[in-house]
């Protein structure tokens, strides 16, 4: 029996890597031999209360990406007995004081600074490089994020990567729940972006051509982030900030498709659930997105032409998710590393 650790202090977060993180735990601590120590900001958040498994709970309330963390998890490692840690996320400590394996969801600041300080693209790139040099695995999210591993890092072995996909909660079905509609005072076939504005996802852009295209459905935005603050409304836009994770399956069960811009994704989760929900989607021919897309997705080039004319003419179906992307099956599949490296 083993004690592995987890760091989940972005679980309770709605973003991306809370979504991952939360779906993640709660499969890999149903029974099971092992005990993991979950590494938590505080011990009564929701998601918490739903865990049923072998567990413990340890406050590690410190920030990311900060030089207590840096400090204060290493000790809190060691204190704890843990055998193995995991992370869902590439900061692991630079020093880390036990042996780890570590996600890696994308090499977006690798691409796209995204306003970054000089100082912390520093930091990040060599803490990304420890990460991935010293851990026993490395899961990445999808084959592009693994072929964009090989690319910076060409001393990984393909023995050491593992290609883990993300999954798709089971609250994202086909629903005609028109309370949320009625909420945000929206009609039903709307077109729909849901994730961040940061630089890479062109959100500005999006809502410029959609103005050009002169498109008579509104284009609903959910998003969040300081980013949010800066960007220009124009045409028939609305922005919705603070959107409940329970109201996103109605929002894309309604809408006439989803969009986005991006020009970098190392998954791409709202693509999946769009489709989990009988939601169309346009996305660009790039990064991830084609292996998550589905073949009734409409890829575009990102030159404004192909993107005014996908407004124009949307595709009209979708199909439903494949069936490897299920969050017990990646869940298990990180199970099998985590004890072949705790027990290796």
């Amino acid at each position: 029996m083993a004690r592995i650790g987890i760091d989940c202090r972005f679980a309770s977060l709605s973003v991306g890597l809370g979504t991952y993180t939360r779906n993640i735990v709660d499969h890999l601590v149903r029974p099971s031999e092992d005990v993991y120590v979950l590494f938590v900001r505080a011990t009564d958040e929701d998601w918490i209360k739903k865990l049923q498994g072998n567990f413990e709970l340890v406050i590690a309330d410190f920030p990311h990406y900060s030089f207590k963390e840096q400090i204060s998890l290493p000790k809190l490692l060691t204190s704890s007995h843990v055998d193995l840690f995991y992370s869902p996320h590439f900061n692991v400590p630079y020093f880390c004081s036990v042996p780890y394996v570590v996600t890696v969801h994308d090499l977006i600041l690798h691409r796209y600074p995204n306003n970054t300080s000089l100082l912390k693209r520093i930091v990040y790139r060599l803490l990304m490089k420890q990460a991935v040099l010293k851990a026993q695995h490395v899961i990445s999210v999808s084959n592009f994020t693994k072929s964009e591993l090989r690319s910076v890092y060409p001393f990984l072995r393909d023995e050491q990567m593992t290609v883990v996909t993300e999954g798709i909660d089971s609250s994202y079905k086909p629903t005609e729940d028109s309370a949320v509609l009625d909420f945000y005072d929206l009609e039903l076939g709307y077109f729909l972006y849901v994730g961040t504005a940061k630089q890479h996802k062109n959100v500005q852009k999006l809502i410029d051509v959609y103005a050009k295209s002169c498109t008579p459905e509104p284009l609903i935005i959910v998003s969040n982030g300081k980013e949010v603050d800066s960007l220009q409304i124009r045409g028939n836009v609305r922005i919705l900030l603070g959107v409940d994770h329970d109201e996103l399956p109605a929002l894309y069960s309604n809408a006439k498709c989803f969009v986005t811009a991006s020009s970098y994704e190392g998954f791409c989760l709202p693509i999946l659930e769009a489709r989990a929900c009988g939601c169309p989607v346009i996305a660009q021919n790039v990064s991830a997105i084609p292996e998550v897309a589905g073949e009734h997705a409409i890829l575009i080039d990102g030159s404004e032409e192909s993107l005014i004319n996908a407004f124009k003419n949307p595709p009209k179906k979708s199909d439903p998710p494949d069936k490897r992307f299920d969050w017990k099956k990646s869940a298990d599949a990180i199970s099998a590393i985590l004890t072949d490296a705790s027990h290796g």
